[in-house]
């Protein structure tokens, strides 16, 4: 623990990340260990999903392969870091795909909602670790972003960052 720093409240830190994420929902996504699969994505979110968001993307990247992703999050005025962990699944709701799609994401597909190449993921969201920035001090909280973190991968998160 670092000293002489106000004990982060997690609730709190929790709705300034999906406000600031909201605010600027671009974050850094790669495949979980490899930095090399890192790039800028837009995220798609629901005010009531607290547990999920959305990618549009394409089934020749490196998440075409799905399964455990990280995401690092810099927010609007670097007042907020986040980073997150999190399980890629193909999205299968026609619901869902029709709630993101807009004119900014057809830019992106020649073919638009019906483009061969277009794969709509959902990232299942697991422990996070967010920063905020606020007067100057650095307030950290871990914690976990979605409703369920498995027991394992909680124990196995407290140890790799004991050091």
């Amino acid at each position: 623990m670092h000293h002489n720093q106000p004990a982060a409240d997690p609730d709190k830190l929790k709705k300034e990340f999906w406000k600031a994420l909201a605010d600027s929902p671009f974050l850094f996504l790669q495949k979980t260990g490899r930095s090399d699969t890192a790039v800028p994505m837009s995220a798609q979110l629901d005010k009531d999903a607290n547990s999920e968001i959305w990618f549009f993307s394409h089934k020749n990247s490196d998440f075409a392969d799905l399964g455990p992703v990280t995401a690092i999050f810099e927010g609007k005025g670097h007042d907020m870091f986040a980073r997150f962990d999190g399980t890629l699944s193909v999205e299968t709701s026609q619901e869902r795909f029709d709630q993101f799609w807009n004119n900014f994401v057809e830019a992106w597909y020649d073919g638009g909602k019906d483009d061969p190449d277009l794969l709509f993921l959902r990232m299942d969201l697991g422990t996070a670790e967010i920063w905020n920035g606020d007067i100057g001090l650095l307030n950290t909280a871990k914690m976990a972003l979605g409703m369920y973190v498995e027991p394992e991968a909680e124990e196995q998160h407290v140890k790799d960052t004991a050091l």
